[in-house]
């Protein structure tokens, strides 16, 4: 039987949590849990869909980014939640939800050194070729690491979708291992990436299978047709070089936890078992 590694991104899930639910769920003690709620209720699906032999769950952490060194723009348009009362904010739900992981006998930690997309990126490259990898996250960065063996799950309830190989070619028409290039001529709104101008996701395409990799696109620029598109890959060729560097996930960031330290077996605990266990219901 083969490994099936599960990795989720903790904080898209709890984002995609906190903001998704209907109504915010208070505990009998008036602390709200609906992130806290949906989290574990998303996970414990997750589970029974992949059924992994491994499992880890990431999140981030408060600490430079080095990616703004490069382009100080960088997720410069997230909200500062600095401004928000503590129980407003998906944070304050944290400590819940670690202990809930704990009670789920899952393997948890903070990206402390890095962001968690290249934990994420060390565990696929790491482990895809003698397992089977399916990573929780609705962050496209991920593309690019998909192969025979990496599979990217979107959670959404009943209408979830997984994206493997064949799906992302059929739907980019590029290969996953070129989607950083791609993704460097479009830009990324979700990150405050800007791409080039004119180059919507199409013409990357189309560029990319032509020239095989931005390196060479820019390069070769003068072969670009039509005129305003060579004029702007011409015109952005530096910020796109930066753009590669921001998005492209190399896997060189340490491991937190061994593979073998991550073998996980589904306990059967339900969600309002654990809701209880922790207080919250």
């Amino acid at each position: 039987m083969q490994n099936t590694l599960l990795i989720v991104d903790g904080h898209n899930l709890l984002f995609q949590m906190f903001y998704g639910m209907p109504n915010k769920i208070y505990s009998p003690t008036g602390k709200p849990i609906h992130g806290t709620l949906g989290f574990i209720g998303a996970l414990i699906k997750i589970i029974n869909m992949v059924k992994p032999t491994h499992a880890v769950v990431l999140f981030d952490s408060e600490h430079h980014n080095t990616r703004n060194d490069l382009l100080p723009e960088y997720k410069q348009n997230r909200p500062d939640f600095s401004l928000l009362e503590e129980d407003e904010t998906p944070f304050s739900q944290l400590e819940d939800i670690y202990k809930a992981l704990d009670l789920l006998d899952i393997k948890h930690t903070e990206a402390t050194d890095c962001e968690t997309d290249d934990v994420v990126a060390a565990y696929a490259l790491t482990c895809r070729a003698n397992s089977k990898v399916v990573i929780s996250s609705f962050d496209s960065d991920f593309f690019q690491l998909i192969n025979e063996n990496v599979s990217i799950l979107r959670y959404r309830g009943k209408n979830t979708t997984i994206i493997d190989h064949k799906a992302f070619c059929d739907n980019f028409g590029i290969s996953p291992n070129r989607y950083a290039d791609f993704k460097s001529l479009t830009g990324d709104n979700a990150d405050n990436v800007k791409g080039a101008e004119h180059i919507g996701p199409k013409t990357a395409a189309k560029l990319i299978c032509e020239f095989d990799n931005l390196q060479n696109l820019i390069a070769c620029a003068d072969d670009i047709t039509p005129q305003r598109i060579k004029d702007s890959v011409t015109a952005c060729a530096e910020r796109l070089k930066v753009n590669y560097q921001i998005i492209k996930l190399d896997g060189c960031a340490k491991l937190p936890f061994s593979f073998d330290s991550l073998k996980f077996t589904y306990n059967g605990l339900t969600t309002t078992y654990i809701l209880k266990k922790l207080g919250l219901k």
